[in-house]
């Protein structure tokens, strides 16, 4: 504040007047020092404030980011300090844009995101430039497919299906020709967000434990979420090429997993949720074979008992289910390309003599009524 009592605007990098540094630190080691001010940071980022008002948060932050979006990182924190209605006319390019776009996303800001919004609608796209728009695009749809991201006010806060559905297009059905290749900085992003999923499944997994009321829906269906998450992870990371991370995490946490599982206090509750457990190690198994037999010094193989189990588990839910839906996983099964496990034959053999013998019963009946009602008609 100078004499005249007006409180001068706070200026980028000011160190006389700082009241906190931001370290930034990318993979390479690179450092450099930032002084900034904690009123800028917490009235225009959410991420900024949240951390800040930890009050052990202290007056020094350390931000780590990638060698590829450095630059966009440093343009990022000087955007911060611009009036609104001058952050537009400070974009320049659509590449430098698109890299501020992605972490003003991650910082949750809205200012700057959406100017970034307006500038990539508003100025024409050369084909590198539109491969860098998708590359980040791509980016963002994993980060709010996995919550990474949180909540970002200029998208609201129903993004996840959306944006699982919008990263299963890009990668596209056809491997050969996926809309966006998958390169390191797309596959450094899937394994944070696979990390991240991972820690969400683990973390509400063993608070089920301390749940007062087992019973209720809200409880199993915040961890099914958590387990839809990881079905839907398995779906995407083999046309990544990332399926092996997700083997060494399940790994990691299955002996966790499966004590809480078999504690007493789940003996007759969370079927919904076991259900899907079983569905997730069957497509486990596989991947782990595969892994074995390629690699005898492999240390995470099922234990065949277990298999088993699960396997005589999967069979009696299936069978337990009406016909048609028999019929349908069934059919699932044997489209599916590995079908070694769960081996379903005989799930298959029971089902096809019960249609035999439902479609035999229903014939005889039908004769049955026809004879009686012919007698009826002669008298």
């Amino acid at each position: 504040m100078d004499k005249t009592g007006v409180e001068k605007p706070c200026r980028f990098g000011d160190q006389s007047t700082s009241d906190i540094i931001i370290r930034l630190r990318n993979c390479n080691g690179r450092p450099e020092i930032f002084y900034l001010h904690s009123s800028v940071l917490v009235n225009k980022s959410k991420f900024f404030a949240d951390l800040l008002s930890n009050p052990d948060s202290g007056t020094c932050v350390e931000l780590h980011c990638s060698a590829f979006n450095y630059d966009h990182h440093v343009n990022f924190l000087r955007l911060l300090y611009l009036p609104v209605d001058s952050l537009l006319d400070s974009l320049d390019s659509v590449k430098s844009t698109v890299g501020i776009l992605e972490v003003s996303v991650a910082f949750s800001c809205e200012e700057i995101t959406k100017s970034c919004i307006q500038y990539l609608e508003a100025v024409p796209w050369e084909d590198k430039e539109e491969e860098e728009i998708l590359k980040m695009v791509s980016k963002l749809a994993v980060r709010f497919a996995t919550s990474i991201g949180g909540s970002c006010p200029p998208f609201g806060d129903e993004l996840k299906i959306s944006a699982q559905e919008q990263v299963e297009y890009m990668l596209g059905e056809d491997e050969d020709m996926p809309l966006v290749r998958a390169d390191d900085e797309v596959k450094s992003v899937v394994k944070v967000g696979l990390s991240k999923v991972f820690s969400s499944f683990e973390k509400q997994l063993s608070s089920l434990l301390l749940e007062s009321d087992l019973i209720s829906e809200t409880a199993e269906a915040k961890i099914l979420q958590s387990v839809a998450d990881l079905q839907w992870m398995c779906n995407i990371l083999p046309k990544l090429d990332l399926m092996k991370d997700f083997v060494i995490n399940w790994a990691d946490i299955s002996g966790k997993v499966l004590g809480i599982i078999e504690d007493k206090k789940l003996d007759y509750v969370m079927w919904g949720l076991k259900l899907k457990m079983i569905e997730v190690t069957a497509k486990m198994r596989p991947l782990l074979d595969s892994k074995c037999n390629g690699d005898s010094s492999f240390p995470y193989k099922m234990d065949e008992d277990l298999c088993q189990s699960i396997e005589g588990a999967i069979v009696s839910l299936i069978l337990a289910l009406p016909s048609n839906d028999q019929a349908n996983i069934l059919a699932d099964w044997m489209n599916a390309d590995q079908v070694t496990y769960p081996d379903l034959s005989e799930a298959f053999e029971v089902w096809c003599y019960r249609t035999k013998s439902a479609k035999r019963r229903l014939v005889e009946d039908l004769d049955r009524v026809g004879s009686s009602s012919a007698f009826d008609l002669s008298l």
